[in-house]
C-alpha cells in the first residue's frame, strides 16, 4: 500500500481531504498527528501554488513520504481580490476565524449586496520528490453576505453562499458541502490522477 502523507494540521482541512480521496485502493493517507508531531511551515510565497510547494516540499524533506498539501484563499473582486493569499491572516496573524471574517465585513460595510461577487480558490500540491510535483486547482464562486449565518465549516464559512444556492456553506451538512466545495473541486482532479497514476510512483 502506498501512503501519502497530509502536510496539515488542519483538522478540518484533513477530514476534507480523507472523505474525498477515501475509496481510492492500496492508497493510505497519514497526517502529522500519526507522527506525533507538530511542524510549522512559513506561509511567504505571494501565491497559492507558491505557499502549496512549500508545505508539501519541507514535509516531504522532514519524512520521505511523497506529500499533498493545500493553500487555499477567498477572493473578493469588490476589495481587489482581498483577503486572497492573507486569508488565514487577515486580521493578524494569531487571528480567529470570527476575526478575519469580522474584518471582511467591514471592508465590505459599504458594498452593496450586488456587488459581493466572491471565490474560493484551493491549489493541492502533490510533491512525490524534488523532481517531480504536480499541482491541482479548484474553485468555488458565490457571494459575500453581511452577516454570520450557519455553525458548520469553518473559515469564512458563515459569510460565503455558493453560486446557485441559497445556504452559506457554515448552514450546509458536511456531505452537502463536500459536493460543491473548491477545496473538493481540487481534490476530484487530484483523485483522477492518482487512479490513473496510482502505480507509478514510488
Amino acid at each position: 500500500m502506498k501512503k501519502i502523507l497530509i502536510a496539515s494540521g488542519n483538522h478540518n482541512k484533513i477530514t476534507e481531504i480523507k472523505y474525498a480521496l477515501k475509496d481510492i485502493p492500496e492508497i493510505e493517507l497519514l497526517s502529522l498527528k500519526y507522527f506525533g508531531i507538530k511542524v510549522e511551515v512559513t506561509e511567504d510565497g505571494d501565491t497559492l501554488e507558491k505557499n502549496s510547494f512549500k508545505k508539501a516540499g519541507e514535509i516531504f524533506n522532514i519524512f520521505k513520504i511523497p506529500s499533498l498539501s493545500d493553500d487555499s484563499g477567498l477572493f473578493v473582486d469588490a476589495i481587489n481580490g482581498e483577503p486572497g493569499i492573507f486569508s488565514a491572516r487577515y486580521a493578524g496573524e494569531n487571528a480567529s476565524y470570527e476575526d478575519n471574517c469580522n474584518k471582511l465585513l467591514l471592508n465590505l460595510e459599504n458594498i452593496p449586496s450586488e456587488k459581493r461577487d466572491a471565490y474560493f480558490e484551493t491549489v493541492i500540491c502533490f510533491y512525490i520528490n524534488k523532481n517531480e510535483y504536480y499541482f491541482f486547482k479548484g474553485i468555488c464562486k458565490g457571494k459575500i453576505i453581511s452577516e454570520f449565518r450557519g455553525e458548520n465549516g469553518f473559515g469564512y464559512d458563515p459569510l460565503f453562499i455558493p453560486d446557485g444556492h441559497i445556504k452559506t456553506f457554515a448552514e450546509m451538512p458536511e456531505n452537502e458541502k463536500n459536493l460543491i466545495s473548491h477545496r473538493v473541486n481540487a481534490l476530484k482532479e487530484f483523485r483522477n490522477f492518482l487512479m490513473a497514476n496510482k502505480n507509478e510512483y514510488n
